[in-house]
C-alpha cells in the first residue's frame, strides 16, 4: 500500500541517526532506490557500518559530478548520407539499428553509473524528445551526451544548450522558424513544460514575441542530419516585447531575460517536478518553497537542491518511503542491481532491459509524447501488470540456470535491519527471521500484514522439506534447498503490491 505523504511534517533539516530515528537497510534502500538504480549487497553493508547519511549523498553526488560523458560513438557526427551509405555495405546496419545501439549505451549507463544516469533519464522525460520524430541517430548521441553533461549542474545553462540542440530543434520545429513565418511550437514548450509550467507567469503575446526572437536556427548547409546553424539572413530583427521588456532580442536574451524576470516562477517549477519525482507524487509547497530559496541562491545548481533535498528527515520519513509506483527501468534495473548476480553468456541482459522496459512503456529516449511518461498509476493498468511480473522471473529464471549457489550467497551476511542487529548466517534456523529479513530488503516499507507474511513463509517452505525441520534445528541457511527456497519467494514476491513500490 502507497504511503500518504500529506501525512510527512518532517523537515528540510538534516537527518541524523538516533536510537529513535535509527539509519537501516530500509533507508539506505529507500534512497539508492530513489537517487540511483538500487545497492548492492555491498553497497548496503557499507552503508549501514558507515552510519552517515550525508556524508554517502554528498559522495554519491560528487562521484556523480566528476563522472566523464559517455564517449560519444563512431558514428556519433554522422549525416544522412553517411549512415545510408553504411546501410549498402551492410543492410542489417539501418538506421533502427543505430538508434538500438544509442538505447542499449544509455540502459547500460542506466546499471551502471548510479546517480548521473539517474538524473539523465530524469531530465529526458522534462526536456522531451522523441527519436522517432528526428530519427537521426547522431542527434539522439548529441542529445544524450547533453543530458548526461548537465545531469547536476547549471539549469540556465542547461536551459541555454538544450534549446539550440539538433534533436530538440528539429523536434519542435526550430529549424523552420524563420524571419516571414516564425513557429511557436518551442517558444511554448520551452514556458509551458520546460521552464515555468502551463498558464503560468507567460501569455500568448509572450510566445508570440519570444518564437521571433528564436528565429535563424535553420540552416544546414543542405546537408540531411548535419547540424543546424545560425543563419543570420533568416533572424526576425523586429522590435520584441517578452515579458515586458523590449528591445531586438535574441536567442542569448530570451534565456537571460527568463530567468532575471521569472527567476521564482522557473524555480518553483523546477523544484516541485524534482519533489514529485524524487519523494512524492503528492507535492509538499512548504518544502518545495525551501528548494526554490536553494536553487536561486546557489544560481541554479541542481547539485546543491538535490543534496539538500536527499539529506533531509523529510526524504527519509516512513511517509516518502514506498510512495511511487516503481517505473519499468526502477523495477527492473534496481531488481538487477541489488541481487548482482551472474546470468548465462548467452543472455544480452542489455538488449533485454531495453526491449523491456520499452514493451511495458518506457522506451528510452523515446517518451510517449512531448509531455513525457506520467508515470504513477501508468506503469501498472492490467495490460502491463503481467509483464512487469514475468521480467522479474525471467532474471531469476536465467541467473538461476546460471548458478544456483549465488541465491544462497546473497542470503548469507544479508543485513537484518540496523547495524545491531547483525547478519542472516549459515547457521541462521529462524525460517520467519529469514523470510522477514528478504522482505524487509525487497519491499521498501517491509511487510506488516500477517496474510501476506504467512503466503510468502508458505513460498518460501518449498515441497519436501519436513516442517519438523523448521522447529528441531535440522533447517539452516546451509541447508541444500535453500537456493531454491529463495528463487521460489522471489517468484512469489514479483506479484505482490509491495514489490511494485520504491
Amino acid at each position: 500500500m502507497m504511503s500518504d505523504t500529506s501525512c510527512n511534517l518532517a523537515s528540510l533539516a538534516e537527518y541524523v541517526p538516533s536510537p529513535g530515528n535509527p539509519w537501516n537497510v530500509s533507508k539506505i534502500n529507500h534512497l539508492y532506490r530513489r537517487i540511483a538504480f538500487g545497492a548492492s549487497k555491498a553497497e548496503v553493508l557499507a552503508a549501514l557500518a558507515q552510519n552517515n547519511p550525508s556524508a554517502l549523498v554528498d559522495q554519491l553526488i560528487d562521484d556523480a559530478i566528476a563522472l566523464n560523458a559517455t564517449p560519444p560513438p563512431a558514428w556519433g557526427l554522422w549525416n544522412r548520407d553517411q549512415f545510408e551509405a553504411a546501410e549498402t555495405a551492410n543492410p542489417n546496419n539501418d538506421i533502427g539499428f543505430y538508434r538500438t545501439q544509442g538505447k542499449n549505451q544509455m540502459i547500460n549507463d542506466l546499471i551502471q553509473n548510479k546517480v548521473r544516469e539517474r538524473l539523465t533519464l530524469f531530465w529526458s522525460n522534462h526536456f522531451v524528445t522523441e527519436d522517432d520524430t528526428y530519427r537521426s541517430p547522431a542527434y539522439q548521441s548529441q542529445y544524450y551526451n547533453l543530458l548526461q553533461m548537465h545531469a547536476l549542474g547549471n539549469f540556465r545553462d542547461f536551459v541555454y544548450d538544450i534549446g539550440i540542440s539538433n534533436a530538440m530543434l528539429v523536434y519542435l520545429n526550430g529549424d523552420e522558424n524563420i524571419r516571414d513565418r516564425p513557429n511557436e511550437n518551442y517558444a511554448r514548450e520551452l514556458y509551458e513544460l520546460f521552464t515555468l509550467g502551463v498558464d503560468n507567469a507567460y501569455t500568448e503575446d509572450d510566445i508570440q514575441e519570444t518564437a521571433k526572437a528564436l528565429t535563424g536556427y535553420v540552416n544546414t548547409n543542405d546537408i540531411p542530419w548535419g547540424d543546424v546553424l545560425f543563419d543570420p539572413a533568416q533572424f526576425s530583427n523586429d522590435s520584441k516585447t517578452i515579458f515586458g521588456q523590449t528591445g531586438n532580442w535574441t536567442y542569448d536574451d530570451v534565456v537571460n531575460i527568463l530567468f532575471q524576470q521569472r527567476s521564482n516562477q522557473v524555480a518553483t517549477f523546477i523544484c516541485a517536478k524534482l519533489y514529485t519525482y524524487f519523494v512524492s507524487p503528492t507535492c509538499n509547497d512548504a518544502i518545495v518553497a525551501q528548494m526554490v530559496q536553494t536553487f536561486i541562491t546557489s544560481g541554479y545548481q541542481i547539485a546543491a537542491v538535490l543534496r539538500q533535498l536527499f539529506k533531509s528527515e523529510h526524504f527519509f520519513n516512513i511517509e516518502a518511503i514506498g510512495a511511487i509506483i516503481k517505473s519499468p527501468c526502477d523495477l527492473n534495473i534496481s531488481f538487477f542491481n541489488e541481487l548482482g548476480f551472474a546470468l548465462p553468456a548467452d543472455v544480452d541482459h542489455i538488449d533485454f532491459y531495453r526491449n523491456t522496459v520499452r514493451t511495458l512503456g518506457q522506451d528510452v529516449l523515446n517518451p510517449i509524447d512531448v509531455e513525457g511518461w506520467q508515470g504513477d498509476d501508468d506503469w501498472i493498468s492490467p495490460d502491463l501488470l503481467i509483464g512487469r511480473w514475468e521480467s522479474i522471473r525471467y532474471i531469476v529464471s536465467r541467473t538461476w540456470s546460471q548458478n544456483q549457489e549465488q541465491f544462497r550467497d546473497f542470503l548469507v551476511g544479508m543485513p537484518i535491519g540496523e547495524q545491531s542487529d547483525g547478519n542472516l548466517l549459515v547457521s541462521t534456523a529462524d525460517v520467519d527471521l529469514v523470510v522477514r529479513t528478504i522482505l524487509n530488503y525487497f519491499f521498501p516499507r517491509g511487510i506488516g500484514d500477517a496474510i501476506t507474511f504467512a503466503e510468502a513463509l508458505g513460498a518460501f517452505k518449498i515441497d519436501g522439506i519436513p516442517d519438523n525441520y523448521y522447529e528441531d534445528g535440522t533447517w539452516t541457511l546451509g541447508f541444500p534447498q535453500v537456493p531454491q527456497q529463495f528463487a521460489a519467494l522471489l517468484d512469489y514476491i514479483a506479484e505482490i503490491p509491495e514489490f511494485q513500490l520504491k
